[in-house]
């Protein structure tokens, strides 16, 4: 009589469906063409001004994980919920994720309103006002300091301030446009949420493997680059507003266009080392207009805030990407001039994820 055939036990169907899975060897076209095919990709992003919806990608994942794992835990503890805490805890985290954005702009919105909507106009005036500052340098500041300026120095203050006229004029004729950004970032928050709830494949093809290990590895860098630096904006930011909103009113100073330098101090912040430049620079020679006084207030105050930002990019960015400052400001030059502003924002990712790959293929 034949015997039949032995149906596995549940517990052997249970530990094969739980183990970790082989990853497909792949050969060495194959690791080519996704390298090839992630080159294609950031470029394309870089050409078509997509770098915005990029980065929301990236942190639509990042927090849609971070309040699924927070979510889990304490729906685990929730007898009814217990069984399918991690499901919920999904379908949660995506909730907070996509509704918190919309939460936030319609409070805005309700509130300064019309700062928002004008905000290209009020950043056109603030660089048509900084560069008539320049233009008056001598005469703001006391006659003592003013006769040391060189002779050459009046040439130098009209190419600066007609380059600050010059980007004004870009802002004005880009009006409401960056309105569209909003909408292509919230996009991209969409995609970077549902996929970090998404059900992963349990096996890959030799191609999706290797394109998720560079995806992977581009995902840690922006973990490490972008998420560090967008908590030392923050942090600037408060500082600068509490600055600028109180401690300044009460020595009798008032600087003229205090919600645009606020904004411009968090994002100039995620740009690295030269942001922080820039925006001393812009707050230096508002506080200048006021009187020479409040110029070096500014300055001193922006400098103490700033020496602790070093440390911090020098301790957190610096060791966790092994780079050095030469390094990132020689890529973000280079990305500058080839991108124009968004390539300052995205060279310190893309040469934090450039360094990566050379490090795991044992290349520097």
């Amino acid at each position: 009589m034949a015997k039949k055939p032995q149906q596995p036990s549940t517990t052997a169907v249970s530990a094969a469906s739980t183990a970790p899975i082989p990853r497909v060897t792949a050969s060495r076209g194959v690791m080519i063409a996704s390298y090839l095919l992630m080159l294609g990709t950031l470029l394309l992003v870089m050409w078509e001004h997509l770098l915005p919806g990029l980065l929301c990608v990236c942190i639509g994942f990042l927090a849609t994980r971070w309040f699924a794992r927070v979510l889990t835990s304490g729906l685990k503890r929730v007898p009814p919920l217990a069984k399918h805490a991690e499901g919920w805890a999904g379908v949660l985290a995506v909730i907070l994720v996509l509704l918190g954005p919309i939460a936030l702009v319609t409070l805005l919105l309700s509130q300064a309103r019309e700062y928002i909507v004008d905000a290209p106009d009020q950043y056109r005036e603030l660089l048509d006002y900084t560069a008539r500052t320049i233009l008056e340098l001598r005469s703001k500041l006391p006659g003592e300091i003013a006769a040391y300026l060189p002779e050459g120095a009046a040439e130098i203050q009209r190419v600066i301030a007609n380059y600050l006229r010059a980007q004004a004029g870009s802002l004005a004729m880009a009006g409401r446009a960056w309105l569209h950004g909003l909408l292509f970032s919230y996009v991209g928050l969409i995609v970077g949420s549902l996929a970090a709830v998404a059900q992963a494949p349990l096996r890959r093809k030799p191609l999706a493997e290797q394109l998720h290990q560079r995806v992977e590895t581009f995902g840690e860098a922006f973990g490490q680059i972008v998420a560090a630096q967008f908590w030392i904006a923050a942090f600037n930011t408060l500082l600068t507003a509490i600055f600028l909103l109180f401690i300044m009113p009460m020595w009798g100073a008032h600087l003229p266009y205090t919600p645009a330098l606020i904004t411009l101090t968090f994002l100039a912040g995620l740009v690295p080392i030269v942001g922080n430049l820039v925006c001393n620079s812009v707050i230096t020679l508002v506080g200048l207009s006021v009187s020479p006084v409040t110029a070096l207030a500014c300055l001193i105050f922006l400098i103490v805030i700033h020496k602790a930002e070093y440390v911090i990019n020098a301790k957190v960015v610096g060791a966790r990407t092994q780079m050095s400052v030469w390094e990132l400001l020689a890529v973000m030059f280079v990305a500058e001039a080839v991108f124009g502003p968004a390539g300052l924002v995205a060279a310190p990712l893309y040469y934090a994820y450039l360094k990566k790959e050379l490090q795991a293929a044992a290349l520097v």
